[in-house]
């Protein structure tokens, strides 16, 4: 069995990860993150993802390779993880009560081929108050999250609906990421329903809920 490799330290993506029930190690790999001058949220989070890949794969020449990097886009401008609560109390206003995109670069790579794709799904969020604001600042979550929140906190709940795959706000698409696998290796039959149904019939979110 060929081995697989997440290329992510994030605890997200390997709680995601485990619900397609296969084996997998993950590694964090020294990637340069920095956004070249002018790239828009979608190319960098491709690039970032192959990236990814490539290095994972220098030192596990012979694994499959799973990468993925995302980013939130609101008014064209990337928000990253908040320096402090200031700038997470500012990123958490500007959101507040409106609509933003995530972006999703995703990259499965063995020893002979890579295949990148690009996933997004809009988030509209709630009219959360400044109080809320300040108790979610208060518990330290915000800190190393993009943009300053978490779509499944169960405390703060900020965000009213979404378009698309829930699973990808997380920083995962794993519809996208389970078809990938299956021109791979051999799959085991998906226990989360959404897999076989279009992304706006996502229903990773209760799954996420109940863990």
């Amino acid at each position: 069995m060929k081995q697989i490799l997440l290329a992510s330290a994030s605890p997200r993506r390997r709680e995601l990860l485990r619900l397609l029930n296969i084996e997998f190690s993950s590694i964090s790999t020294d990637t340069d993150e920095a956004r070249l001058d002018s790239e828009s949220a979608p190319a960098l989070v491709e690039r970032l993802a192959r990236r990814k890949a490539d290095a994972a794969h220098r030192q596990f020449p012979d694994a499959l390779i799973i990468a993925a990097d995302t980013d939130v886009e609101l008014d064209d401008a990337i928000l990253g993880k908040p320096r402090d609560a200031a700038d997470a109390r500012a990123m958490l206003q500007s959101l507040r009560n409106r609509a933003h995109n995530v972006f999703t670069g995703l990259t499965v790579a063995d020893g002979s081929s890579r295949e990148s794709e690009l996933v997004h799904t809009r988030v509209f969020m709630r009219d959360y108050t400044d109080m809320e604001i300040e108790r979610y600042i208060a518990s330290g979550d915000p800190f190393d999250k993009a943009a300053g929140y978490a779509v499944q906190h169960q405390g703060f709940r900020p965000v009213a609906r979404v378009e698309g795959c829930f699973a990808n706000v997380m920083g995962l698409p794993l519809c996208r990421l389970y078809h990938a696998l299956t021109r791979h290796i051999a799959m085991p039959a998906p226990t989360v329903p959404c897999i076989n149904h279009p992304e706006r019939d996502c229903t990773i979110e209760q799954h996420i809920r109940q863990a």
